[in-house]
């Protein structure tokens, strides 16, 4: 696609079609992108000859990689405040999507990843292809779930949640239908048959229960099989433990053998996220639980207005994009260092649980 144009709006048929537009940088939201996004979506609210919403992305590897991190590191250090108009317009763009009065399609095509996910999971209708990975893999860069994951995280299974809060998975097509950040598989190959038959159709009076119906032809089921409810139990046991500490206690004490195999695994990853992001990751999801979007949107911004200078997330940015060295000097640098009262200090002053 030759047109350069971050965020591309389209109207075919009663469709309108956004269009992130990024390949190269995985589709990673800037600014100007969620500036575009909430401006076409409040104009076609309104338009009655708009039914429905598509909104998919270019290229080959991601519907949405997350927000341009580097963009918030360099605001960060220059002393400006763009790191923190992105985070809040991000924040009503993805209630916008949540609350929207059409049905909107996220055609979830490669990686979907924290800022991805928060366009993703206010869509009416999420369609996850074989090539789809979702995740929250903040701890990764010394960060916590954001974009309202402490109202969808955990709203998940049992402890799925804190799981993928805590550890940062990925989690292939039939994992994401299982844990209904998803809600049904459709194949690339046929997605312009699928666009086609939506810009065909002659829409009427209720366009959410026409494209349920509509959706019927192309569902498929994965051709993989979702390995979560393999581990379901043992997840609820494990990561409903007081804290990380005790979550990592609770894998170690594992006897089954094939268990222990998978324990050891997710110890060896937790062992290379940042201590205060994973500790501040499960607190959050915990406190989420059960509140409104708008209460876990506010609690979230609470931590984000803290988190540049008393978090990893810049530490963790200088080492994974921008030195590269793969070395992040995580304070603390170990769980086992991490004060309790370090948690809590984030914690005060939150806002009115409603």
């Amino acid at each position: 696609m030759s047109d350069t144009r971050p965020v591309i709006s389209e109207v075919h048929g009663q469709i309108g079609h956004l269009i992130l537009n990024r390949p190269a940088q995985l589709n990673t939201l800037t600014l100007e992108m969620i500036r575009l996004l909430q401006q076409q979506l409040s104009a076609w609210a309104d338009d009655p000859t708009v039914r429905v919403i598509v909104l998919r992305a270019t290229g080959q590897k991601a519907f949405c990689a997350g927000g341009d991190i580097r963009a918030l590191y360099d605001s960060f250090h220059a002393g400006e405040h763009g790191h923190f108009d992105f985070l809040e317009e991000e924040y009503v763009l993805d209630q916008f999507i949540h609350h929207y009065p059409k049905p909107v399609i996220g055609l979830l095509d490669g990686f979907v990843l924290g800022g991805g996910m928060g366009l993703a999971q206010g869509c009416s209708h999420r369609l996850v292809t074989e090539r789809a990975r979702l995740g929250m893999p903040e701890v990764a860069i010394g960060y916590f779930p954001d974009v309202c994951a402490s109202y969808f995280l955990p709203r998940l299974p049992g402890r799925l949640g804190e799981y993928l809060a805590v550890t940062g998975v990925h989690l292939a097509p039939a994992d994401a239908l299982y844990a209904g950040l998803a809600d049904h598989a459709v194949r690339h190959a046929d997605l312009p048959a699928l666009l086609e038959q939506l810009h065909q159709y002659d829409w009427g009076a209720d366009a959410h229960s026409e494209l349920d119906s509509l959706l019927v032809a192309f569902i498929q089921q994965p051709e993989a099989a979702a390995t979560l409810p393999q581990w379901q139990t043992a997840i609820d046991r494990h990561f409903a433990a007081a804290d990380v500490p005790g979550i990592i206690v609770s894998l170690q004490s594992v006897t089954d053998q094939a268990e222990a195999v998978w324990a050891t695994e997710l110890i060896e990853l937790l062992h290379s996220r940042s201590p205060i992001a994973m500790a501040v990751s499960l607190e959050l999801i915990r406190r989420g639980r059960g509140h409104s979007l708008a209460y876990c949107a506010e609690l979230e911004m609470h931590l984000i207005r803290q988190w540049f200078t008393k978090g990893d997330f810049i530490e963790g940015v200088r080492a994974l994009i921008v030195d590269k060295d793969k070395q992040p000097r995580w304070n603390p640098p170990q769980l086992e260092l991490l004060e309790a009262a370090k948690v809590a200090a984030f914690f005060t002053e939150t806002p009115e649980a409603r």
